[in-house]
């Protein structure tokens, strides 16, 4: 692993230069080939989260890490509002060009973005890990604690803190097989992959490829049918279908106001997630999504729609911010990003697979069937979900190989 400044680095570089050349793209195979690399560098994304969780204390991580995973949502409205008001008058070369700003905006701060210290303790450059530490220290006007830090494949400092920060993850729990033996070149690479799939993590591992599947199959097709059930109803009911103007138009707006559900999901995550824990909320978000969907099932009124659908979409989002939480917090240091990105690589799985399966059934005129095959796989996760093998709220990161069954 290349830790996680130079993850921020890739995102920035590919997101902000394969978007701006795709508004000039001559034909659509070029088209679609940049998107690919856009793609490719949103992939890169769950690095910066996990960067960002080692730098937070642990009694508030799950609220600071819901604040970090709400720019998604202001992201989300901000993309659609843009949408809204550029496509009509300007068409979608000013829509990609324009999206592509915010990724540059984001290399004019690497050079003040500071690799993780764990990450450089994991490396055995602890004089750089200090530097930074001194540094942070220096910007909050406190001292480090007494002590000095130690670096032998793993973490050795004492941290003098609160309560909850002194609770190991799993403690108890018999350390042994250090995660780190093969640090180096392969830091990252394939032995660091096969780890994720040992005994000591496969249970944790397969629960959460199941629970981000779900996650993104439920999220990204709870957007789709905000538009897809009404024009689905309109088109199966051989109703007049409205021009592709006012169909584009209504899109757009659809989205827009239906983003905004990810805000109050933003604030029920942030309020529950470190007073509840990170399994009773995520679980709790997935079934509370069941039931909301559940009427669809058996009416699919306009007002009916949007109200199950908007509330759907609270908590599925509330769900998935909380999920990227738990995710880097239940991986010891050595694979948590490979860990947390091929997680939300499965993720990604669940988002392709959303529109090929359940929205084509819509256009099929198989509402109802899309529908339960979305209770289905929300449902599933959620139990996934609730068998996942500890809770981490509280806990603080670990650093060493134990044993997550």
């Amino acid at each position: 692993m290349e830790g996680g400044r130079r993850g921020f680095l890739f995102t920035a570089i590919m997101t902000s230069g394969a978007g701006f050349f795709s508004a000039f793209a001559p034909n659509y195979l070029s088209l679609i080939s940049l998107r690919f690399l856009v793609g490719i560098g949103l992939g890169g994304g769950p690095v910066l989260g996990s960067w960002f969780l080692e730098f937070v204390p642990a009694p508030t991580r799950g609220t600071w890490m819901v604040v970090f995973s709400a720019f998604w949502t202001v992201g989300t409205i901000l993309e659609a509002s843009l949408a809204w008001t550029i496509m009509p008058k300007f068409g979608w070369r000013w829509l990609l060009a324009l999206s592509a700003v915010p990724s540059f905006l984001l290399l004019l701060f690497y050079a003040i973005t500071p690799e993780s210290p764990r990450f450089l303790c994991m490396k055995g450059r602890t004089t750089e890990a200090v530097d930074i530490l001194e540094k942070m220290a220096r910007l909050n006007n406190v001292q480090l604690p007494s002590g000095r830090l130690v670096s032998d494949k793993n973490i050795e400092l004492d941290e003098v803190s609160g309560s909850s920060e002194s609770t190991t993850l799993l403690a108890g729990a018999e350390e042994s097989d250090n995660l780190n033996e093969d640090q180096g070149s392969d830091f990252g690479g394939i032995k660091s992959v096969g780890k994720l799939l040992a005994p000591k993590l496969i249970r944790a591992t397969l629960l959460l490829w199941m629970a981000f599947f779900g996650n993104a199959f439920a999220y990204y097709g709870i957007v789709l049918l905000t538009s897809e059930l009404s024009n689905g109803n309109r088109i199966c009911a051989k109703e007049d279908v409205e021009s592709v103007h006012s169909t584009n138009a209504s899109l757009y707006k659809n989205v827009f106001i239906s983003s905004f559900a990810e805000i109050p999901g933003s604030f029920l995550s942030a309020m529950i997630v470190d007073r509840f824990g990170r399994k009773r909320s995520m679980a709790s978000m997935l079934f509370t999504s069941c039931v909301f969907l559940l009427p669809l099932v058996f009416s699919r009124t306009d007002i009916l729609t949007r109200i199950s659908l908007f509330g759907a979409r609270l908590c599925i989002s509330a769900s998935f911010t909380i999920v990227y939480i738990y995710a880097p917090e239940i991986y010891p240091t050595a694979v948590r990003t490979t860990g947390i990105g091929i997680a939300s690589s499965v993720g990604r799985i669940g988002g392709i697979l959303c529109p090929l399966v359940a929205v084509a059934l819509v256009h099929s005129c198989q509402q109802t069937t899309a529908i339960l095959l979305f209770e289905l796989v929300i449902f599933l996760s959620g139990l996934a979900v609730s068998f996942f093998p500890f809770e981490t709220k509280g806990c603080r990161l670990n650093d060493t190989d134990v044993d997550m069954n």
